[in-house]
């Protein structure tokens, strides 16, 4: 027995099956590669949306660690930014001295973003215990010191001469800005 198909149907089934394949074409070619791909994609942003909080969380401890050294290292900011004033210095520590005299300051070096002046000192004192006090005030001055040894001591009949050398650090916004300046962007955008 023949199978008689009117022609609209065949034309039905012509047009549903082109239709069918050009469908599987299409999901084939397009949309499953592009379904892959988005899956791929999400992946990465999961991986870097947990590397960026991964990141903002230190990020936030490193600004709290940073907050408590400044909170607790305020003075030694402080004493960065102070200009180095020998007459003020010689007022402050007479005390621990029958005589303190500062030679001139001469420039040293400028280290990064420092500069550093030396001072040559010489004083009278009673005995080595007012000069060890007198380093303990040092330390809580208001300016960045660091003495140098040896520091020469020489009896002379009650009192002992003492001398050494003292290195100021001031902190230089001209040499900061200048640094600054000279740095060139990188290739990528960044400076160096």
């Amino acid at each position: 027995m023949p199978i008689k198909i009117s022609r609209q149907n065949l034309y039905l089934l012509i047009l549903s099956v082109l239709l069918l394949i050009i469908v599987l074409l299409f999901s084939f070619n397009v949309l499953i590669p592009q379904g892959k791909n988005y899956r791929e994609q999400k992946i990465v942003v999961l991986k870097q949306g947990n590397e960026l909080q991964r990141y903002e969380m230190l990020h936030m401890q490193t600004l709290e660690t940073l907050k408590e050294l400044q909170a607790k290292n305020r003075h030694i900011i402080k004493a960065l930014d102070t200009r180095f004033d020998p007459i003020r210095f010689e007022k402050q520590h007479r005390g621990f001295f029958h005589s303190l005299y500062l030679e001139e300051m001469s420039e040293l070096s400028k280290d990064g973003f420092f500069q550093v002046y030396e001072v040559n000192t010489s004083s009278q004192i009673d005995s080595p215990l007012n000069f060890y006090s007198f380093l303990e005030a040092v330390n809580k001055s208001d300016w960045v010191i660091e003495i140098h040894f040896p520091i020469h001591f020489k009896r002379d009949e009650k009192r002992i001469e003492s001398s050494f050398k003292m290195h100021v650090y001031n902190f230089s916004k001209e040499l900061y800005e200048n640094n600054i300046t000279k740095q060139e962007p990188a290739e990528d955008g960044q400076t160096l």
